[in-house]
């Protein structure tokens, strides 16, 4: 009896040759339609986040006054490979030898405690954060009023130190043209209780969604 042999079997073939130049044309017009769109995405994404990663730091600053009953400050400084703003956090503890301010005081670091620190060598160490994930300046630009300002100093009850002359009053992070349509301007408004409140500049001050004058 004669066997159908695997290549004969009915209702199978292979794939031809315009088959498989048909089908890589469909994959060739999705990759080049879905890889941009998805780029873009990913980009508006990470702008759209970029105000909580440095609500953040204001956050942590804070916290770490209270938490410590010590005086604590967050420094912004520009990220080389972004343009944005990396930011730290040091805390420090007053002395009758020295206050803390942006000239006296024992400051923590990343490597160490304050050397005013309770706890000695196992104190709280400086959290430092880079804006490496942060979408570049050119689609998200950072700014700080007033302009050039870039500390903000916590007492002990948590509230901003008002007397520092750098100090940020607020931060805006202004979308690109080409991203206006998805990423809105916001800003983050740190008012003197110490709280960093996110709002949109756009927008009058009546409107509950613009920020304070």
């Amino acid at each position: 009896m004669h066997q159908l042999t695997p290549a004969s079997r009915p209702g199978q073939h292979g794939v031809t040759l315009v088959e498989l130049l048909v089908t890589m044309t469909i994959f060739g017009i999705m990759l080049a339609i879905g890889i941009p769109n998805a780029s873009r995405w990913l980009l508006a994404n990470r702008a759209r986040g970029a105000s909580e990663f440095y609500a953040d730091g204001f956050s942590l600053a804070r916290r770490q006054a209270v938490a410590h009953n010590a005086f604590s400050r967050i420094s912004l400084t520009p990220n080389g490979n972004t343009g944005q703003l990396d930011w730290q956090v040091d805390i420090c503890f007053a002395t009758q030898a020295a206050q803390c301010s942006a000239t006296q005081g024992a400051w923590s670091t990343t490597d160490a405690p304050s050397a005013s620190d309770p706890e000695g060598a196992a104190g709280w160490k400086s959290v430092f954060r880079a804006a490496d994930a942060l979408p570049p300046a050119e689609i998200l630009q950072p700014t700080t009023q007033p302009v050039g300002s870039n500390q903000v100093y916590y007492t002990p009850l948590g509230w901003v130190d008002p007397l520092f002359a750098g100090r940020v009053n607020s931060l805006r992070l202004d979308p690109s043209t080409a991203y206006a349509a998805d990423v809105p301007p916001v800003a983050l408004v740190v008012t003197l209780a110490g709280m960093a409140t996110k709002c949109n500049p756009t927008l009058p001050d009546t409107d509950n969604r613009g920020c304070p004058p």
